[in-house]
């Protein structure tokens, strides 16, 4: 009899441990900071969700270890909890917080580009790392461009503004790249000794057009749809002058 109800006892606190459990998990999900929030949304953006794209819209947010993928004319911006931000552009496939258990490793930028803007806590460094298929990027508070080639062979790191260290993922070399400067690590070769070349400047020039490009198309339509296409409907071209007047013909001289 004593061990009859030994063992009903046990099984309750078993069963009432296992609804703890479960209560604890659905009232206390994962903590906001660990998150990001989409801010701005242009085209196709999803998130894959049992290996499943579903689609993003503006104030949703995507959790740790989330794979973000964009198409051809998607284009997203995430704000996390410290106020940093992200924008993911066309043909990206990234993963949100991959190693949640260090909040510090932000991105894993699979294929595509990706730009960050680090916030500084008041004076202080904020460190992040970002992660690619040939580089670990650690960043204090910056603004940089991360792109990946298709065929997960270099990455580009642009500096915008602020200070990045790039080290090579699989031969372990570092290097320091500095506002106004770029790199590219390819993953069979050491880090290039020059990190400035030639196309650095106008190529953050390009870029900071398509930016704002992007920009304007996402706060004009409500940050939602896709850009406008002009498939020849769209007449691109100023209007041509207004006509001279000619002047009157001179009158004819006196007989």
């Amino acid at each position: 009899m004593m061990g009859s109800l030994l063992k009903g006892a046990l099984m309750a606190c078993l069963l009432l441990g296992a609804c703890a459990r479960v209560s604890w998990a659905q009232l206390f999900p994962a903590a906001p900071e660990q998150a990001a929030t989409v801010i701005s949304l242009t085209g196709r953006v999803s998130v894959l969700h049992d290996s499943e794209p579903w689609a993003l819209n503006i104030g949703d947010s995507v959790q740790v270890r989330q794979v973000i993928i964009t198409g051809p004319d998607g284009f997203a911006q995430f704000q996390v909890a410290d106020g940093s931000t992200f924008e993911v552009y066309p043909n990206s496939n990234v993963v949100f917080r991959k190693n949640p258990s260090n909040l510090r490793d932000l991105l894993d930028v699979l294929v595509g580009r990706v730009k960050l803007h680090i916030q500084k806590w008041g004076n202080q460094p904020n460190p992040n790392k970002v992660h690619t298929p040939t580089a670990v990027i650690s960043v204090r508070g910056t603004t940089f461009d991360v792109t990946v080639d298709e065929d997960n062979e270099s990455t580009v790191i642009s500096v915008e503004e602020g200070q990045v260290e790039v080290r090579h993922a699989f031969k372990g070399d570092t290097k320091t790249v500095n506002a106004g400067e770029s790199i590219t690590v390819y993953r069979d070769q050491p880090l290039a000794r020059n990190v400035i070349d030639k196309g650095t400047i106008a190529r953050q020039v390009i870029r900071s057009v398509t930016d704002a490009l992007y920009t304007v198309v996402t706060n004009g339509r409500g940050g939602t749809g896709s850009p406008p296409i002009c498939g020849g409907g769209c007449n691109t071209k100023p209007p041509p002058p207004p006509p001279v007047p000619t002047p009157p013909p001179a009158p004819a001289p006196p007989h």
